[in-house]
């Protein structure tokens, strides 16, 4: 029983160590941490500026109004700013491991 259990134990590690597990587990973490902390700043940051501009200051109710249909593109805009810096985060990341790599 402790063999099989023994060898149960090194295959798991096997497993983590093989395919990256562990490392995926922490990139899935810090990918987490970085969305909250850009919507965050969106949201904190950015959007009061650009809530600002808009007539009645609340970006979250922003519409679009094109004949009777209403556009709520308020909460798509700052969804739309997180996905773009997050995007140009991952882009830059990517790119100097590649670069390190060669």
């Amino acid at each position: 029983m402790v063999g099989t259990k023994k060898s149960f134990l090194s295959e798991f590690n096997d497993f983590l160590t093989k395919y990256g597990v562990i490392g995926l587990a922490v990139a899935f973490v810090m990918g987490a941490a970085v969305t909250k902390l850009v919507t965050a700043f969106v949201t904190d940051l950015i959007m009061p500026v650009i809530g600002a501009l808009i007539p009645g200051g609340d970006w979250r109710l922003a519409t679009l109004n094109v004949g009777s249909i209403k556009f709520m593109v308020g909460d798509f805009a700052g969804a739309l700013i997180d996905f773009i810096i997050i995007a140009i985060v991952i882009f830059m990341i990517v790119k100097n491991i590649v670069k390190e790599k060669k």
